[in-house]
């Protein structure tokens, strides 16, 4: 029955255009890998343009005691629901995938700062509004480009912390927008992958 639901429910959400651009997650033709490229393709062209960039990643998080549980076929399209009208007003680029939510602009200028801190308002009223919160502890500021001027913003009463980098859907981004050491921890796993299949082929032969 469940699956039944969602189909009608999909296709209401296609058809409707429900979902906004900037959802990733659990949508038709889009993924994690879809998000990154987007996402980062936006960030280094902002920096090679000798932009300085800002990137918020941010966390929804709330303890859920009622509804549709975690893990059912519908509770992904319900969230996507859910979280459709948060980008309303924003003036930055807004990428989610899920509940993982990142936020990025030019802060070059006074003028592009104070629209990240903007955005940033709207997202803590729209959290407020939805009964939903951000888990502030894990939200974190990446500062990149040069001549950053590292602004600190504040979502509600607190500050967001900077961070070197961040692990954004599995990938470790750097203040360079690198991912040299994310390709090193693969190259390090693919060669002790490759050092098992040498001495498992070597001990056979030796049999």
């Amino acid at each position: 029955m469940e699956q039944i639901l969602l189909e009608t429910m999909l296709r209401h959400i296609e058809n409707k255009e429900v979902i906004g651009d900037s959802q990733c997650g659990f949508t038709k033709a889009k993924s994690c890998l879809t998000n990154l490229v987007a996402f980062y393709d936006r960030v280094t062209a902002l920096v090679d343009k000798g932009r300085a960039t800002d990137v918020i990643c941010l966390d929804l998080w709330r303890l859920v005691t009622s509804g549709v549980s975690q893990g059912s076929v519908l509770g992904l399209a319900l969230f996507n629901i859910f979280v459709g009208d948060m980008d309303s007003g924003i003036e930055c680029t807004l990428s989610k995938f899920a509940d993982d939510t990142k936020l990025c602009g030019a802060v070059n200028t006074l003028k592009g700062r104070n629209a990240i801190q903007k955005d940033l308002d709207r997202l803590e009223r729209w959290a407020h509004a939805n009964l939903m919160k951000f888990n502030k502890a894990k939200c974190k500021v990446l500062h990149m480009g040069q001549g950053n001027p590292k602004q600190k913003y504040g979502l509600g009463r607190e500050w967001i912390e900077s961070s070197p980098e961040e692990e954004d859907l599995g990938v470790l981004v750097d203040e360079k927008v690198s991912m040299t050491w994310q390709c090193a921890l693969a190259a390090q796993k693919a060669n002790r992958l490759l050092g098992r299949i040498k001495r498992s082929v070597t001990s056979s032969r030796g049999r």
